[in-house]
């Protein structure tokens, strides 16, 4: 199986938001990964409902959403409403997490865990066997264009590990610093999902770059 590979929003021209739209609809890429922040659960805002209603009418990839906020579950029939693909919720935001991943799969959508830079591995113990995808952070959530976390290579291997162990289905995605100097790493450790912002955007070509990141 290729590298899935999921371009950032964030990193995109939002002056010209449906020309980037375009350009991820032309090119290789998988799904279309939405980080919306509420300057709560991270230091910062994003976007929220309005664009992304225009970005599920004008974008033909699957849209797979990352919710760095705070009570996430009041919000996933407005996604299912928006035909969105997955919906990633953090670890550390959700006090009853396995009830949350269960009302994400109850409405259609895949249900992804998201573990922060400092947050171990072992956690997910309990929950590995019902979500669909693991997303690692490896910078720490809330702003793009950080430097990668080198800990986060060891941490891909020992979450692979739990799937094989536990006998998940489980797909590894990571987020934050993937270059094309850290993606190779990334992927020989083990990663399925390769979510880049930067590197893709702000390329010359980002159609290729996204190709390139696919072939790894």
């Amino acid at each position: 199986m290729s590298t899935i590979v999921a371009p950032s929003l964030l990193s995109a021209d939002f002056g010209d938001l449906r020309r980037d739209l375009e350009m991820i609809n032309r090119s290789d890429a998988d799904w279309l990964h939405l980080d919306i922040m509420d300057g709560v659960f991270v230091p910062n805002i994003s976007f929220g409902f309005p664009v992304l209603k225009y970005v599920a009418r004008y974008c033909t990839k699957p849209l797979d959403v990352h919710l760095m906020i705070v009570q996430p579950e009041k919000f996933l029939d407005r996604f299912k409403e928006l035909g969105v693909y997955s919906v990633n919720v953090h670890y550390e935001a959700c006090t009853h997490l396995n009830r949350v991943i269960w009302e994400i799969k109850e409405r259609g959508m895949k249900a992804a865990v998201t573990l922060n830079p400092s947050t171990p591995v072992c956690l997910l113990k309990d929950v590995i066997r019902d979500v669909d995808m693991v997303l690692l952070m490896t910078v720490n959530p809330g702003f793009g264009g950080q430097k990668f976390i080198e800990h986060s290579i060891e941490k891909v291997a020992e979450l692979k590990d739990l799937i094989a162990q536990t006998g998940s289905h489980a797909l590894i995605q990571v987020d934050g610093g993937v270059n094309m100097e850290t993606a190779p790493r990334l992927v020989k450790a083990g990663v399925d999902v390769l979510v880049s912002g930067n590197t893709v955007f702000s390329a010359a070509d980002p159609e290729k770059t996204i190709s390139e990141l696919k072939k790894l």
